[in-house]
């Protein structure tokens, strides 16, 4: 299973494709070529259909649109189920 990444705000994701660095608004069409991402997927993000993409294609949709990732997503909030986060492992004091 791969890391999904959610989509902040689908408001912000229309209006950074309507107005992109580029200057020139994407369609689905356009946005799809130049990510790489399918046609389908970038269409169910805009009706809300979906709200994540897995953590290669919402790079590759941001680095398109000209902008930083976290700005239209988010990573998941938790590390894999059954995975030990280090930084929450209580440590052993020695007496």
């Amino acid at each position: 299973m791969s890391v999904r990444y959610i989509l902040r705000d689908l408001a912000t994701f229309k209006t950074i494709m309507e107005s992109p660095g580029r200057g020139v608004p994407y369609t689905v069409r356009d946005l799809a070529e130049a990510s790489g991402v399918s046609r389908s997927q970038i269409g169910r993000l805009l009706t809300g259909d979906l709200d994540n993409l897995d953590v290669n294609d919402a790079h590759s949709v941001s680095e398109a649109l000209g902008v930083a990732v976290l700005v239209l997503f988010m990573p998941p909030s938790s590390p894999k189920p059954g995975r030990l986060d280090i930084a929450t492992t209580p440590t052993r004091r020695s007496t």
